[in-house]
């Protein structure tokens, strides 16, 4: 960080200050931040980008896509779960995940071209 992109000055406009403060307090910006938590593991990423490319998934099939063991891919499916970005099913001895919203394939389709536009202008 460079002087330059700092304030000279210690002064603050109190009305938008107070104002977004009041916003604040009435988001639940604790959930937003596990979500994003969640999807900054780069396996838990790439889990999340295989199941924009398709529906469903089993265990299996998303361990041989990021290349882990069956119980690595379990251990993120269930972070994933947890956090309420993937639901499954279970058929017979098989559990097979689906993102729960299509919001999080929106979410991850904004931040893929966010960073391909950040690449460009670079």
């Amino acid at each position: 960080m460079s002087k330059n992109d700092t304030c000279e000055i210690y002064c603050y406009d109190e009305a938008k200050v107070n104002r977004i403060q009041k916003e604040l307090q009435q988001e639940d910006l604790l959930s937003v931040a596990r979500l994003f938590k969640a999807l900054a593991d780069d396996n838990r990423a790439k889990i999340t980008y295989a199941l924009c490319q398709d529906d469903e998934l089993c265990v299996c099939d998303v361990a041989n896509i990021i290349g882990t063991s069956v119980a690595s891919a379990s251990h993120h499916l269930r972070t994933l779960y947890k956090q309420g970005i993937v639901t499954y099913r279970k058929e017979g001895k098989l559990a097979f995940y689906s993102l729960e919203e299509d919001d999080i394939k929106q979410l991850l389709i904004i931040a893929l071209a966010h960073k391909k536009e950040v690449k460009k202008n670079a």
